[in-house]
């Protein structure tokens, strides 16, 4: 991959971490909200609905904008969930690495600012952005696996 790759496929993730990390008037961060097609958009509001109020010991602090789309943990939302995403151009890579928490599958995209995972093999992207002290650690992942597995069906059958 070359140095020019590299950096164009990091910066949207770098955008997305910036957003995160600032914060508005009420204090709570600001996050890019996804724009998926209405059909995604009903899986991620299912899923909005079961979401855990903890996610590896940290209370559920939404980000702002509220929306059904997207969601928060811990302060300044160490961890953060945007559903319906654009699938990651680094899912081509034949080299990307993944993991498998509670039977659901999660795409690695390893940042500066931390670990970033986005589901695979689902009618809609999942991503789930972690603070840098997790970058060794796919815990938090478990917290989220009922509710995708229940809300977010599988395209191909396992």
């Amino acid at each position: 991959m070359t140095s020019s790759r590299r950096r164009l496929l990091s910066l949207p993730a770098t955008a997305l971490l910036l957003a995160a990390a600032g914060c508005s008037a009420g204090g709570a961060p600001q996050v890019s909200v996804p724009k998926p097609p209405a059909g995604e958009a009903a899986y991620c509001k299912a899923l909005a609905k079961v979401l855990p109020e903890t996610v590896a010991g940290l209370k559920r602090s939404d980000v702002e904008p509220k929306s059904e789309l997207t969601a928060g943990w811990g302060d300044n939302a160490a961890i953060v969930l945007r559903c319906g995403v654009p699938r990651p151009e680094k899912m081509d890579d034949p080299n990307a690495l993944g993991v498998e928490a509670d039977g659901v599958k999660w795409m690695l995209e390893q940042l500066n600012s931390g670990p970033r995972f986005t589901t695979t093999y689902r009618k809609v992207y999942v991503e789930v952005a972690l603070e840098k002290k997790y970058d060794h650690d796919v815990t938090p992942l478990s917290d989220f696996a009922a509710a995708v597995a229940k809300t977010v069906p599988l395209t191909v059958k396992a």
